[in-house]
């Protein structure tokens, strides 16, 4: 017979990649499907890497992103591991959960209705 490897690695080793999870693409997919039947942005890119896990979105795939979503699971017990960072590269928001994070950008979706 072979030998079984285990998966994703040996115990106790980090991973090699920050990745999200399930609930948590879903949450920011579902925000980016709103925001595109608004009008606002048109594409997207999703870097995983060794320290954090990013969604970009972007207004015009030519640009720099409008917004960036990080987790950066190495702050999780100090600022939070999600961020919220403008085209600028300020962070607007940090915190430990994701809806909270992402309130400035469904803000934009609210809109008025007069009588």
């Amino acid at each position: 017979m072979g030998v079984v490897t285990p998966f994703p690695g040996p115990p106790g080793r980090p991973p090699s990649q920050v990745g999200f999870d399930r609930a948590e693409l879903t949450r920011i997919l579902d925000l980016y499907g709103r925001m595109v039947a608004a009008g606002h942005w048109r594409d997207y890119a999703i870097d995983l890497g060794r320290e954090a896990a990013v969604f970009s979105a972007f207004r015009r795939a030519t640009e720099r992103p409008e917004y960036r979503i990080e987790k950066r699971p190495a702050l999780r017990q100090r600022q939070g591991m999600w961020s919220l960072v403008g085209e600028g590269g300020a962070i607007l928001r940090r915190g430990h959960e994701l809806g909270p994070v992402l309130a400035p950008v469904e803000r934009k979706l609210v809109k008025l209705v007069a009588d």
